[in-house]
């Protein structure tokens, strides 16, 4: 180009004419998409940043769980010199997992109470209102079954409270039962709660919509009415669990049970006091009067405890994987829904 410019030459159309409306609605639906890609690729890392810091977090609060849990294990050691009645508390809820009482950790605190040397007599300190019967019936079970490997061991269930249910159902594995006049023991049967709700329902405009593949699948459904023959079917389920509740006490009892006593097995419960009178348990006391009874002082603890820090790393750990599931599912639907819709960069806006 000379210079200076003729002005009387002519511009060249077509470098200086203006982009035309299409080419700028290009430019914009490529900026729009680059700025949809960056935040996609922003939500995915911190998505994965936050469930590495969680990561993080649960392995010190476990680290320190076990660290505490080690340290109260120090305070009552398992493994002493001297003669003792070793002691497993069940107090709870039995099957609960929130501070209650789980079979698997009973049963492991019953064979070490039994293995240790220096224990004279394994005690089961019970407090409970029972619960499920499938891990009263684990814990029985493994007792009896101890009680052949260490026949000069006897067992004693003393009754705090309340000892009833599934409860007595353990206690009923034991040589002897002490209990507090006061104690509140038996509740031998079995219960399943149900409820009706088909009126309120109806009242409220609520339609039941449920599907099922099974003629009885919905059975107890508390939004239609009670089907006789469901009715006899579940009766007939829990008459079978009452009946290993009642042989299962027959078993432990013997012939100390008063069989003329009327309701026994009707899930009515008794005080202490009364409970011996029945033949539901033997004698009055506590930890401390079998403890002179027998002549030994000194107890050891075999109860497994979970430190508050170990619940709470087991409840952050299941909401670690729910945190998991939910990146995931969300990655999936995003990357379905990629591949699912069609490139648009070549479409006209409207």
């Amino acid at each position: 180009m000379s210079w200076p410019p003729n002005p009387h030459s002519k511009p060249n159309s077509p470098v200086n004419n203006p982009p035309t409306p299409l080419t700028d609605a290009h430019l914009m639906r490529e900026v729009l998409l680059a700025t949809v890609t960056e935040q996609q690729r922003a939500r995915r890392w911190n998505n994965f940043f936050r469930l590495v810091s969680l990561a993080l977090t649960l392995l010190v609060l476990g680290s320190l769980a076990r660290s505490c849990s080690h340290a109260d294990k120090k305070t009552m050691p398992l493994d002493s010199t001297m003669p003792h009645l070793a002691v497993v508390n069940i107090e709870g809820e039995i099957g609960s997992k929130r501070g209650g009482v789980e079979s698997d950790d009973v049963i492991k605190a019953i064979n070490k109470a039994f293995a240790a040397e220096q224990s004279k007599a394994v005690v089961l300190n019970i407090n409970s209102p029972g619960g499920s019967p499938v891990q009263s019936d684990d814990i029985w079970q493994d007792i009896r079954y101890q009680r052949t490997r260490f026949p000069d061991k006897k067992v004693y269930a003393v009754i705090g409270d309340l000892g009833a249910s599934g409860a007595y159902y353990i206690a009923s594995a034991a040589d002897e039962i002490w209990v507090n006049p006061s104690s509140l023991v038996g509740s031998i049967g079995v219960i399943m709660p149900n409820y009706g709700v088909t009126e309120l329902a109806k009242k409220l405009g609520v339609e039941d919509r449920t599907l099922t593949a099974g003629a009885h699948k919905a059975i107890l459904s508390p939004t239609r009415p009670l089907d006789a023959l469901e009715k006899v079917h579940v009766q007939g389920v829990l008459d079978n669990v009452h009946s290993h509740f009642i042989n299962a006490v027959k078993t432990g009892r013997g012939n100390r049970l008063k069989a003329d006593t009327p309701d026994l097995f009707s899930g009515l419960f008794w005080s202490g006091e009364q409970a011996i009178t029945v033949g539901l348990a033997d004698k009055t006391g506590n930890i401390d009067s079998l403890g002179r009874s027998l002549k030994i002082d000194k107890k050891v603890d075999y109860t497994i405890e979970h430190s508050p820090l170990e619940t709470l790393f087991g409840k952050m750990g299941t909401q670690f994987g729910q945190t998991i599931g939910s990146a995931m599912s969300q990655q999936l639907q995003t990357q379905l829904l990629g591949h699912s819709l069609p490139d648009n960069r070549d479409l006209p806006l409207k």
